[in-house]
């Protein structure tokens, strides 16, 4: 990575290790995130986000490897995984069995945790950046539109945001939502 390269992300980075929460473009919308492992920053992006911590949350990565230590792979058969690894990178988020360590702050009410392996360029750098992957949800406020521009996002959430500037990619529609144990379908892509 060069040094120019890295300068754009300087900001977002330094949120992060701050635990505090920051906005960043994915395939269809702004992303609000924040370090998983910290419990504060989870708490205070939802409560930006006015969204329950019952609900879960979903982690976005650079590869499949970074999500390991918050998913239980040991659940999933070859043909489960091979399915996961035809669909990634790219917009399909999988709902796969959660480590028993993982916290109840990512996971909510529930045993599993939803995770992606984005497509899109600089959510792979951010994540390849900060070694690890982040909570990720749709930046804007419970019941409002999810912003598309770096300008939306400062309308909705505020000017102090640390906001990651690029262009989300051309998907219409958030990630589609699948149960990577039986394949059920949870939200149209």
């Amino acid at each position: 990575m060069c040094k120019e390269d890295i300068s754009l992300f300087e900001g977002v980075l330094q949120a992060l290790q701050q635990e505090d929460v920051i906005a960043y473009p994915t395939e269809a919308v702004f992303g609000l995130g924040c370090d998983p492992d910290s419990e504060k920053a989870v708490n205070a992006l939802l409560a930006l986000k006015q969204r329950p911590w019952q609900k879960g949350l979903i982690l976005i990565a650079a590869n499949y490897e970074q999500l390991l230590p918050y998913i239980d792979d040991s659940q999933l058969d070859e043909t489960q995984r091979a399915t996961l690894f035809a669909s990634w990178p790219g917009p399909v988020t999988w709902v796969i069995p959660a480590r028993e360590t993982t916290p109840r702050w990512l996971t909510g009410h529930f045993d599993s945790l939803a995770v992606r392996v984005s497509d899109h360029p600089l959510v792979q750098q951010l994540c390849t950046y900060y070694g690890k992957p982040l909570v990720s949800t749709s930046a804007n406020l419970s019941g409002l539109e999810p912003c598309r521009t770096e300008e939306e996002v400062r309308k909705q959430l505020g000017t102090e945001l640390a906001v990651l500037s690029g262009l989300v990619g051309g998907r219409l529609n958030p990630s589609e939502i699948r149960d990577a144990l039986t394949g059920e379908r949870y939200r149209q892509g």
